[in-house]
């Protein structure tokens, strides 16, 4: 059995090397094919993913916040997409050994710390902000109904980030159902479709919105850009819906 030990996913070896939050999917390939899509044309802004040497969901993603799909201020930060420890890999250091290496490249590069989006208490999708509190985050802005931005700040003078004013309306000023989504996460690729599908199948109008561009992400109206569902023009959930979870949020609004 090859040694336990933490690797890069880069242009070298992505073709090779499987994404780990995708593995389980009954479909997988259109999730893993569009998101190492995503994935390639992020390596040349800096993003990094590094991820334990098995088939298990054990990795880190990162970028410099500048380049990251998230609407924030955040001059001279390194920001943490994703960080997930599942299964039988939790409790074994692995979080630590990740966030170590992330917080080793951002002080190397010069950056003033970390952020991560998170809520105030744990949601589908979002980073632990219990974890990442006892490392030493704190809460740098907050935003509806929920959301948090953390921060870990490598020197007591090191500006604070805050999100844009863009999450910060009430709501948005589209009616009917409304999802904006990205590649950033592999899900969206086979979950985005099938709910279009059943809003069909029920002739309610459902409007969607890829985003495209580091842009669009950077001005969306939701903080988590993977995925977001809004209703009447305010924010549902940031949960990838599977088709019970949507059929029943139909049943409950219509």
């Amino acid at each position: 059995m090859d040694e336990l030990k933490i690797i890069a996913v880069d242009q070298s070896n992505i073709d090779q090397e499987h994404i780990c939050c995708a593995i389980t999917d009954k479909k997988g390939e259109t999730c893993v094919s569009s998101k190492k899509a995503w994935m390639q044309e992020r390596f040349p802004d800096g993003l990094v993913f590094r991820k334990l040497n098995v088939r298990g969901k054990v990795f880190i993603e990162y970028i410099p916040a500048e380049h990251a799909w998230i609407p924030i201020l955040a001059e001279q930060y390194m920001h943490i997409n994703c960080l997930w420890v599942s299964g039988k890999y939790k409790g074994q250091g692995y979080s630590d050994q990740l966030l170590n290496q992330c917080i080793d490249d951002a002080k190397k590069a010069g950056k003033s710390g970390l952020t991560a989006l998170s809520s105030a208490k744990k949601k589908p999708f979002l980073s632990d902000p219990g974890y990442l509190k006892h490392r030493g985050f704190k809460t740098a802005d907050t935003a509806d109904p929920f959301y948090e931005l953390l921060y870990l700040p490598f020197s007591d003078d090191a500006p604070v980030p805050a999100f844009k004013d863009c999450v910060k309306q009430e709501r948005i000023p589209e009616d009917g159902m409304i999802i904006y989504y990205s590649s950033q996460c592999p899900h969206t690729a086979k979950y985005v479709p099938l709910l279009q599908k059943i809003a069909e199948s029920h002739s309610l109008p459902l409007s969607v919105h890829k985003i495209q561009t580091t842009e669009q992400a950077q001005n969306a109206p939701a903080p988590f850009t993977a995925f977001s569902l809004f209703y009447q023009g305010r924010f549902i959930t940031n949960e990838i819906l599977s088709e019970k979870k949507f059929e029943k949020f139909i049943e409950q609004n219509f």
